[in-house]
């Protein structure tokens, strides 16, 4: 099942390589600023005269310290999205325990999971479940590891036993962002631009309500190898998740930002979840200190959904779970054909309620497997 970019294959992360400053950052550049001028509308419709699509960000050194001393080791994968989310582990750990601020009392552990290690293939082609979380996982059953910080779409929607996922923290803005520098939006872009995606969520949703459009489908690599290959004329717009480019402190790289209407979320997209093993009553508390129990339970909904449908990971899927104004659970979920000239829509409203929210992601996605009949989930 597609989890949701689980299914989509992270490409070589950096153009050049990364190199340690003395003062414990790292500048990881896409590209170079010598491109050609070009107009660029902001993500607040702003026309601006940018020759380039920025694509750095700095990323503080993994802490130097032997992990043996330390009191909580994180494992996280290296990106540098993967490591801002650890990174704002630490931050969101080090303010509620004091104990934990002592130099070296947080080690972070990168780990080079399939996915990363896989740069030939799409994820599709490999497996698709648990491909930027199996490695990461069997560090934390070992011990290599104390707690494990992933994005919650790259997360299955089984654990591996021994674990619990015990602590989301706050979900981050949960849109996606268009990027382009000649086109305000997707509904601007002339009849046969290319939009590149790695997402077939994304792809099958553009498809539907733009068919004039095509999709560069493996358009691959982390965040700052797509924004290098749009730059460079590649294709002629992206789309990423809004909230890693907030994470990232990238949002200037934002055209326009698209409607949960035009664009139904990944599962449980802009969340991060953090794991521990199941017998690790100490982390489980700390863990416990950190979780924000309104975005647990819209993760819980939307994955609720995911689980029932079974989709595999060519099947598009979209699901959102949200508060409304009077504190109710508002679920919207979708399943489309990779092409766009399916799409299937469903939603649900109950009590923002652990127990509730469970058996509306599951009733969604029992609707929806009857809408779509035999054969829909085959490709």
């Amino acid at each position: 099942m597609e989890s949701l970019s689980s299914c989509m294959l992270r490409n070589q992360p950096l153009i050049r390589p990364v190199n340690f400053s003395s003062s414990g950052s790292v500048s990881v550049l896409g590209f170079s600023s010598s491109s050609p001028k070009a107009p660029f509308f902001t993500s607040y419709g702003r026309k601006q005269n940018i020759g380039f699509i920025r694509a750095s960000v700095a990323v503080e050194q993994p802490t130097q310290k032997t992990k043996v001393d330390a009191l909580i080791k994180i494992g996280t994968r290296g990106s540098p999205l993967a490591l801002a989310q650890a990174y704002e582990t630490r931050e969101k750990l080090i303010a509620i325990h004091p104990e934990l601020a002592e130099e070296g009392a947080i080690h972070i552990e990168i780990i080079k999971t399939t996915g990363d290690k896989i740069l030939s293939q799409p994820l599709a082609d490999i497996g698709g479940k648990g491909l930027f979380t199996k490695e990461i996982d069997e560090a934390l059953i070992n011990g290599d590891i104390d707690i494990a910080v992933h994005s919650m779409k790259d997360v299955p929607t089984y654990l591996p036993d021994k674990t619990i996922l015990p602590c989301n923290l706050q979900r981050e803005d949960v849109r996606d962002a268009f990027i382009s520098l000649s086109a305000a939006s997707l509904a601007d872009l002339p009849a046969g631009s290319v939009v590149g995606t790695a997402s077939l969520r994304r792809k099958s949703q553009i498809l539907h309500r733009y068919p004039s459009l095509k999709v560069e489908e493996n358009f691959r690599g982390n965040v700052q190898t797509r924004l290098r290959k749009l730059n460079e004329g590649v294709v002629k717009a992206t789309l990423l998740a809004l909230a890693g480019l907030k994470r990232l402190s990238m949002t200037e790289n934002v055209t326009s930002v698209l409607s949960i209407d035009e664009m139904l979320p990944a599962v449980a997209q802009g969340a991060i979840g953090i794991a521990c093993r199941s017998d690790d009553d100490k982390m489980a508390n700390y863990l416990a200190s950190l979780n924000h129990e309104e975005t647990r339970l819209a993760v819980a909904c939307e994955r609720a959904f995911l689980e029932t449908l079974d989709g595999s990971c060519r099947t598009p899927i979209a699901g959102y779970a949200s508060k409304d104004e009077d504190g109710n659970c508002i679920f919207k979920g979708l399943v489309a054909s990779p092409d766009g000239t399916r799409v299937l829509e469903t939603s649900r409203k109950g009590p923002y309620l652990f127990e509730d929210m469970i058996k509306m992601g599951k009733d969604a996605g029992k609707e929806l497997l009857s809408q779509a009949g035999p054969g829909f989930f085959d490709y």
